[in-house]
Order: C-alpha cells, then sequence, then structure tokens
C-alpha cells in the first residue's frame, strides 16, 4: 500500500516499504542498536533491500498519521530504557522529516540483547 501526501503541486505517494526503510536505517543508527531483530544492519538493508524489513519493523498508516513497531538488538553495555527512548525521538524525527506524515504512536521490542 502506499501513503499518499497532496501539496498544491500535486500528490506525492509514499510506498510502506520505503517509510519501514526510513524507520529502519534511523533506529540502527542510534547508539546502543547492534541491528534490527533478524540481524539487519545499515549495510544489511542497502544490500538486500526493503522487503525484508518485514520481521524487524511494521507501521499502521491512517490519513497521513503512522504508527510504527520495530524489533530491535540492543548491545548489552546500554541503558535499555535511554536507548529505546532515543529509537523513539530518531525513527520519529525521521520519518516526519522525509515524509511530511506524523508519527503517533512507536513501539520499541527488545528482542534481544548481545554481550
Amino acid at each position: 500500500m502506499e501513503e499518499s501526501v497532496r501539496n498544491k503541486l500535486g500528490e506525492v505517494r509514499i510506498a510502506d516499504e520505503v517509510v519501514c526503510a526510513i524507520a529502519g536505517l534511523a533506529a540502527v543508527d542510534t547508539r546502543g542498536v547492534s541491528s534490527l531483530a533478524g540481524g539487519i544492519t545499515n549495510d544489511r538493508i542497502a544490500t538486500t533491500g526493503l522487503k525484508n524489513l518485514g520481521k524487524a519493523v511494521r507501521i499502521a498508516v491512517s490519513e497521513n498519521a503512522v504508527e510504527v513497531r520495530i524489533a530491535v538488538i540492543l548491545d548489552g553495555s546500554v541503558s535499555i530504557p535511554e536507548c529505546t527512548v532515543e529509537i523513539q525521538k530518531k525513527v520519529k524525527n525521521s520519518i516526519e522529516s522525509m515524509t511530511g506524515m506524523e508519527v503517533t504512536n512507536i513501539q520499541v521490542v527488545v528482542a534481544g540483547v548481545t554481550a
């Protein structure tokens, strides 16, 4: 499914996979995040494509509002509460600045911790 944003010049359609990729890239760019669930890193997102994010990132969009569920693997040396709040901030800022859509909810699932 695609989401569309109207402006005075016309309509811009944004595929759900693109919003998932934005969320995934923002999350793995956060200090303390080892990868997304399933071992997905920045490099893997770039090389394997967007469709592999399905297990780690899910979105629901309605009327330009986005809800995100993202599963991450954290470095064992970080504070989980601090890291997850930072993930939420980065994901929200990235999606909103790149798409113009409002992010209303971000659920972060800590699927694992590395040693």
